[in-house]
């Protein structure tokens, strides 16, 4: 099947609770709520199905006063691909069908973005999820511990990710924690963007998967998929997409860009 023609759903998992920023998802963004605006770019992705999976009533109300469809799930998962496994599980999604994990955070995600990483899954058949990247070009991002970086082999497959500044260059970088100022030119790094595309079979199976050690050591749940011989194909894309919304200041940085954006 082409990229063109690639069939997928879109599931948007969505939490009350921010630590950062309470009520993250029902937080206004010219005239709409935060979580309207994630769902209307899944849309414009042509996704076959975009629903809202949710633990909480107040999102529910929300999203389906705007009409999106909502499945409400347990309040005891651990992350959003135990969420999205519940999804498909009440949806009768089957094992073969593409979902695209989208946050319910990111109200700038292009849509294009959202299709490219599910035609890169079904492109790649011997891959169980994919997801994307882009490239690093300044020292203080790459040696950032909350900037994830990912490294591919020679198909575009992961071999890691980590938060530390990998590859790392022996002749760069002489003392850890002490960049250059410019990165070397004959080397590429890439960050991670958190934008995945599942096989449903694998959603079904990963909340069994037993967590791995260096998913536990980086605080980075694909590494259990890496751990357990799940494949990951990571899709370049062209510029890095807009950070998502953590902070009061993300909110308002983007409630600017979309005032200027409309103008």
């Amino acid at each position: 099947m082409s990229g063109a023609e690639t069939r997928f759903r879109v599931a948007i998992p969505a939490r009350y609770a921010s630590t950062r920023l309470p009520g993250k998802p029902l937080r206004l963004l010219a005239g709409r709520t935060l979580l309207e605006h994630v769902y209307r770019r899944a849309l414009a992705s042509g996704a076959l199905t975009v629903v809202i999976a949710t633990d909480d009533t107040r999102i529910q109300a929300a999203a389906e006063g705007f009409g999106a469809p909502v499945c409400m799930t347990s309040s005891e998962h651990l992350s959003g691909t135990d969420r999205l496994a519940e999804v498909a599980a009440r949806y009768g999604w089957p094992d073969d069908a593409i979902v695209v994990n989208l946050q319910g955070d990111e109200p700038q995600m292009p849509p294009a973005l959202i299709r490219r990483v599910a035609a890169a899954l079904d492109a790649h058949p011997t891959a169980g999820i994919a997801t994307v990247c882009a490239q690093i070009h300044q020292s203080a991002e790459l040696f950032d511990p909350n900037v994830v970086k990912v490294i591919q082999d020679h198909e575009g497959f992961a071999l890691y990710f980590s938060r530390a500044p990998i590859p790392w260059h022996r002749a760069a970088f002489r003392e850890q924690g002490s960049p250059s100022a410019e990165l070397p030119a004959n080397t590429a790094w890439f960050r991670h963007i958190g934008l995945y595309a599942y096989r449903v079979s694998v959603l079904r199976s990963f909340p069994r998967l037993e967590p791995a050690c260096i998913e536990r050591t980086e605080s980075l749940e694909q590494l259990r998929a890496l751990w357990h011989g799940i494949r990951i194909h990571v899709t370049e894309a062209a510029e890095a997409p807009p950070p998502g919304v953590d902070t009061e200041a993300d909110l308002m940085r983007v409630m600017a860009e979309l005032v200027d954006s409309a103008q």
